[in-house]
């Protein structure tokens, strides 16, 4: 799919555009050209000593903000494939600067759409959240937004070979913000604050999220979202995992925070298809019904009302199996 293609990240220094980026040089050695795209010029450097030019002639390094709609037209130029991994992500900092995130994650994301209309790119995939359904805080109705814009994008592509798809997953394990480093940096306090006993979250990989994008790549027909099936786990267990020995103290939850997250509500069930290794959400206006897309893609149709959470996922991570993969996957990348 990807050899002797050309393809551009945003947000391509964070920690998803890191590992896609290391994955596609693996795979892919005979790629023509890979733009990381971000707007942090410190981050750039770091990530070029890890990814040199020399090493990798096909890289290239692209300061920009997605806000800025020329430069994505600029920078998209020669482009065929576009991972849109640009946001701003923090909840609390989402809520005290509204339209900051509205800049970034709505705004942004239609200039990344409008580019790669102007331009010769042929593949899109954006990336969402489980916040983003069902959102009942800011960063997750931003991202529903933008999950609408990109679904709604194939709609007005004309005769252009051009399919816009989402990818919408959980927590990843370790990434930054989250509750696993948070916690081993508390751990040594003897005290791990628990924001609700009953609280659960998804978890999957970074590997695993690249993965699924390149799956996306290769399978999408356009206008989906894309749900990986997924382990959740127990909040209160990443903690015994983490520090068996401290105190767990109830702190409450956060403003914006749910006790469970949700990937598909209820009311997406009636377009939803269950592909095996991952649910694809049609758009309720899209090119295929949900009967032709099963016959295209040898899907099911989910059943009417069903939902998934991480609270009713019949899948949970257990604190053993917790705690092997907090060393495997977190504590040896740091």
């Amino acid at each position: 799919m990807l050899s002797h293609k050309s393809i551009l990240i945003t947000g391509g220094t964070g920690s998803f555009g890191k590992a896609f980026v290391q994955t596609v040089l693996q795979r892919y050695p005979d790629i023509r050209r890979l733009v990381v795209f971000s707007r942090d010029e410190l981050k750039q450097f770091e990530m070029a000593q890890a990814f040199p030019d020399t090493q990798y002639p096909a890289i290239r390094y692209f300061i920009g903000d997605v806000r800025d709609g020329e430069r994505l037209r600029r920078a998209m130029e020669g482009i065929e494939v576009v991972i849109h991994a640009a946001a701003l992500k923090q909840v609390p900092a989402a809520e005290y600067n509204p339209f900051e995130c509205i800049k970034t994650n709505v705004l942004g994301a239609q200039n990344v759409i409008e580019a790669c209309l102007d331009t010769d790119v042929r593949r899109v995939v954006a990336l969402s959240t489980d916040k983003a359904a069902a959102p009942i805080n800011l960063y997750g109705a931003t991202k529903l937004c933008s999950d609408k814009l990109f679904t709604a994008a194939n709609n007005i592509k004309g005769n252009r070979d051009l399919h816009f798809s989402v990818v919408r997953y959980g927590n990843v394990m370790g990434s930054r913000g989250s509750v696993i480093p948070f916690f081993l940096e508390r751990r040594k306090t003897g005290v791990l604050p628990i924001t609700d006993p009953a609280m659960t979250r998804f978890n999957i990989s970074l590997q695993e999220g690249v993965d699924m994008v390149l799956w996306v790549l290769e399978n999408a027909l356009g206008g989906e979202i894309f749900v990986p099936k997924i382990p959740s786990y127990r909040v209160v267990d990443v903690a015994r995992a983490i520090g068996p020995e401290c105190e767990l103290s109830v702190v409450g939850i956060r403003p914006g925070e749910k006790i469970h997250e949700e990937m598909i509500t209820g009311s997406d069930s009636f377009n939803t298809v269950d592909l095996g290794r991952y649910f694809a959400i049609l758009p309720s206006a899209g090119n295929h019904s949900v009967e032709q897309y099963c016959a295209l893609t040898g899907g099911l149709p989910v059943a009417p009302g069903y939902a998934y959470d991480s609270g009713s996922n019949p899948d949970f991570l257990s604190v053993e199996q917790l705690r092997q993969l907090i060393a495997d996957q977190v504590l040896t990348t740091n």
